[in-house]
């Protein structure tokens, strides 16, 4: 699945919607030279901020995704996605949240072993409706 996570990466990053991409495999992540020696993959996590940081866009996305589950993690291969803001660091007040970069547009993805080609398909399909 790490070589999903590269590509999902790669197309989030290219994306008009998409404002910035947190993973540490693309080079102008902040930690990518530290991630490069200590890692063989990268991992299959990525997080993402929508374009207008607005909530309604993150729910519409987050509502129309269909390969992705929606859940904070099963600890399984299959693809899930969250809403940090909103389930995984909900009880923190939001001047905290943001404080940590967890604000409304932040989008958690872990990337698993489905067919890349489906994969990318559900995400473009789901940012078309934002």
């Amino acid at each position: 699945h790490v070589e999903n996570a590269e590509e999902v990466a790669h197309y989030l990053n290219s994306h008009s919607k998409v404002n910035q991409v947190y993973w540490p495999g693309l080079k102008e992540h902040p930690n990518h030279e530290i991630a490069k020696k200590q890692m063989h993959g990268f991992g299959g996590m990525i997080s993402f901020t929508l374009k207008n940081n607005q909530m309604e866009d993150c729910v519409q996305f987050l509502s129309s995704i269909q390969l992705f589950s929606l859940a904070e993690s099963l600890g399984g291969v299959e693809s899930l996605a969250s809403h940090p803001a909103s389930m995984s660091h909900a009880t923190l007040p939001v001047s905290e949240r943001e404080e940590l970069g967890i604000v409304e547009s932040l989008v958690r993805l872990s990337v698993g072993i489905e067919d890349i080609t489906d994969i990318i398909k559900d995400l473009e399909q789901a940012l078309a409706k934002i």
